[in-house]
This record gives structure tokens, sequence and C-alpha cells, in this order.
């Protein structure tokens, strides 16, 4: 079932404008709802704004949901009754029902590309990318804190566990930023390599990952300094963190491949090729297969990790971030890195 965006945008503009967060409850899914509901894997097609709804059992799109302009990356709210999708030249967050796939409205917003909430629930940090800008909104009401100018592309983004300290990359100034969330200011600035993207933090650094090369930096979060560059392949541009913590997945997009990492040592395990394709943001199933939005193609492919075998779904132009339903039914914070 497919809407018209013209249907679809009159009821999402139909919807308040300021649409707020549902106050913070349980952080665990309701186990009759979740054994009701078939599970989603939705799509968000950058390259046609439009975002596909694949049934993860039949591997059919069962419905499209059109949006302004670029759909590009997802938030889930803490009390995960929304799933934020950032339109970043459509100036607008799509909000959806992480459940049932389907349109809730929309927030007008500034170039959201990347964004992320803060691990204590108080801010929703958006990196503007087109407008070279990083925001702080409240959580609660999505009002505006405080806007920085601290470099050229901001891309990707994570937090300090403890949620004083957020870290943005810069792509055209081919360094790191830390934002302190506390006072509001810039920590510092790091040169950490060409056309930075993915941001992760873990075992206590940050791994950033470096696209105009063939490596990802790890980062001294106290002062920006690279500790070391950990090999991945060529293009790397996102890492993601298995649920049960035992792998660490970087996805080489301009190389087209997918390279899996011991999380302890860096020891590269395996790498599965995806050849021209582009492979880019990723979801983990619950049966262990990895959902993989191939972005040079216009497919998602689902990946076995064991055989290296994998099927393709065909959805829209440019296929660039990816949620899986599924990820509603685990304990803890849900983000598009910590899978």
């Amino acid at each position: 079932m497919k809407l018209s965006r013209r249907t679809w945008l009159r009821h999402s503009l139909a919807a308040p404008c300021g649409l707020a967060i549902a106050p913070f409850l349980s952080l665990r899914a309701d186990p009759a709802l979740a054994a009701a509901s078939p599970s989603y894997a939705i799509v968000m097609n950058s390259g046609e704004a439009s975002v596909s709804v694949i049934d993860m059992a039949t591997r059919k799109i069962v419905r499209t949901l059109p949006t302004l302009r670029e759909p590009s990356h997802w938030a889930l709210t803490p009390d995960r009754s929304q799933l934020y999708i950032a339109d970043a030249s459509g100036n607008a967050l799509f909000v959806v029902d992480p459940r049932k796939a389907t349109a809730i409205g929309h927030k007008t917003i500034a170039d959201p590309y990347q964004l992320g909430f803060s691990p204590d629930h108080r801010y929703l940090v958006v990196n503007a990318l087109r407008l070279n800008h990083v925001d702080i909104y409240r959580a609660d009401d999505l009002s505006l804190v405080k806007r920085f100018a601290a470099g050229k592309m901001p891309s990707h983004l994570d937090f300090a566990p403890d949620a004083r300290t957020s870290f943005s990359s810069m792509q055209e100034s081919n360094s790191l930023v830390a934002f302190d969330l506390a006072n509001m200011t810039v920590r510092w600035t790091a040169q950490v390599g060409a056309t930075p993207a993915g941001v992760l933090w873990h075992n206590g650094k940050i791994l950033v990952c470096v696209m105009g090369a063939d490596h990802v930096a790890e980062v001294d979060p106290a002062n920006g300094k690279v500790l070391r560059r950990i090999k991945t392949g060529v293009g790397p541009h996102n890492l993601f963190l298995a649920p049960d913590r035992k792998t660490l997945y970087v996805s080489n997009r301009i190389g087209g491949s997918l390279a899996a990492l011991d999380p302890v040592t860096y020891e590269l395990r395996r790498t599965y090729p995806f050849r021209a394709a582009g492979p880019d943001d990723i979801g983990i199933a619950p049966d262990g297969k990895l959902w993989i939005a191939l972005r040079f193609h216009e497919q998602v492919a689902v990946l076995d990790p064991d055989s290296g075998k994998y099927e393709t779904i065909d959805v829209g132009r440019s296929p660039h971030g990816i949620f899986l339903t599924t990820q509603l039914d685990r304990p803890g914070l849900v983000t598009a890195e910590v899978l």
C-alpha cells in the first residue's frame, strides 16, 4: 500500500506542529503488544524523499511513507513512543509510531541530518550538516537551548555515558568537536583525519570513522588526542555495536564492505563484500541477521553473518538509515549505534 505524497502530508500537517514527547515511563516494551504486532524494517530513502516499511517476515514492502526531501537518520524517544526521522533539506522531523510503522505527524526544525537523545533524556542534539551548526534542543518540548557553529558539515554524533558531553564529527573540517552539555560550551576541537563520519563511545574512548581514508580513529574523550588508528577498509562511514557487545561492525561505504571487529582488541575478524553497493547503516534482528542499507543501490541486504550469504530487498533511492521495530523489545537505551 502506497500513500500519495499529497494525502500523507495533508494528514501530517493536520497534526499538532509542536509534537511533544510523552512522559518518560518504562523503557521495556509491553510483551502483549509485541506479540500482537508484526516486525518491520523502516528504511529512510534519502534520494527520493520516502520511507519504505518492510514486513520482516515476508520481506515485502507493506507501505511507503512520503517525506519532504531527504530522510536520513533516526532517533527513538526515550519512552519509545515516537520515532523521529530526520529530513535534512526538508527542515523537518517526521514522527512515526515505532511499533506500527505508521505516520503520526511532523515538526519543523532546521536541517536535521543526524540526531540523538542524551543518555539522561534532557536534550536532543541535532547535527545540521548543510547549515553548519549543531543544535541542542530540550527533549521534552523541542525548544532550542543552544546553537553551536563549531565546524563545517557536522555529520554524526554520540554521547559520554554520563550525558555531560556530546561529540560531533565535522566532515569538511576534518575534526571532532566535544560539547559540554552542562555549561553549553565547546570543550575541545581536534583534527582526526579526512572526512570523519560515524562516532561511537566505546570502552571509555571515542571511535570515529575516517571516511577519507581506511581506518577508524580511537580518540581520548578528555582532550581529543588520537590514540591509535584501526584499519577496517576503504571509506569507513559508520560503526555499530552488536546487542551482545561481542562484535563491532564498521560499514566501509566507499570500499563496499562490512568489517567485523573484535570489540576489545579491534582485531579484524571478517570482511563481508558488497561490491559497489555502498553499505551504510545497519540493524540487527533477533535471529542475528544484519539488515544493511545499500546506499549506492536501491536495496536493503539481509546478511547471515555466519555464512556470509545475503538476500536483497528493493527499496527507494539511496537508502540511508534503517530502524528495526524488533529493537523495541530490548531493555536499555536504543540508539542507531548500539544495536
